[in-house]
């Protein structure tokens, strides 16, 4: 039954693969465009990490359905409440992890770039970021996977993605469906995590 499935419904699938992959792509890159800037902010003082982590630690504990929920009256149904609530959802391990990162930056390395004569944006760049990228990058891995398997809650709103093969096989009891939508997205996210992993590699090859 499920071979039957996917033959007569390859094309759907696909689309279905493609939508899921869409938006949980677009919600990491602002997830990481967002946790990075305010992870590096927040490292600069004790004060400047509450303020700007508390907001995201208290969004994080409300369940995703819920946030979506809550941004059909502004947002409307469709893609971008999805992408938004997963953004929410993402932020938090790409900024604490970001947090982390900076702060374990030695401090002799930073005074050994000040005493070679860079400036404050040189060493940012050229030791700060290289040194704290490691963590930056584990924080981005952890917040993918979640975005991946939690993207099929999009498709309770119109956003599309394998959670309308799950949401539809729940509907009619089918258990051919639960599978086939539940070993796409297991897939997606072993092979994103996989694929995610080499280019970490590749980036930080200098460590």
């Amino acid at each position: 039954m499920i071979k039957e499935y996917i033959q007569t419904h390859s094309t759907e699938l696909l689309i279905q693969v493609r939508d899921h992959m869409l938006i949980s792509l677009c919600a990491v890159a602002a997830a990481v465009l967002i946790g990075v800037l305010c992870g590096y902010f927040a490292s600069r003082s004790d004060r400047s990490e509450r303020l700007i982590s508390l907001p995201f630690s208290v969004l994080r504990v409300v369940p995703s359905l819920a946030i979506l929920v809550l941004l059909i009256p502004i947002m409307g149904a469709g893609v971008k409440s999805a992408v938004i609530a997963l953004t929410v959802l993402a932020v938090p391990p790409i900024l604490l992890n970001t947090i982390v990162g900076f702060r374990e930056v030695p401090d002799f390395m930073v005074e050994s770039a000040r005493g070679m004569g860079m400036t404050e944006r040189e060493s940012l760049w050229k030791v700060r970021v290289p040194l704290a990228l490691p963590m930056i990058l584990a924080g981005i891995r952890t917040a993918l996977a979640e975005v991946i398997a939690s993207a099929t809650l999009a498709a309770k709103i119109g956003g599309g993605g394998l959670g309308e093969v799950i949401f539809t096989g729940l509907g009619l009891n089918r258990s051919d469906l639960l599978i086939i939508g539940g070993v796409l997205v297991a897939l997606l996210s072993l092979g994103s995590g996989l694929l995610f992993d080499i280019c970490s590699k590749m980036i930080i090859r200098w460590k």
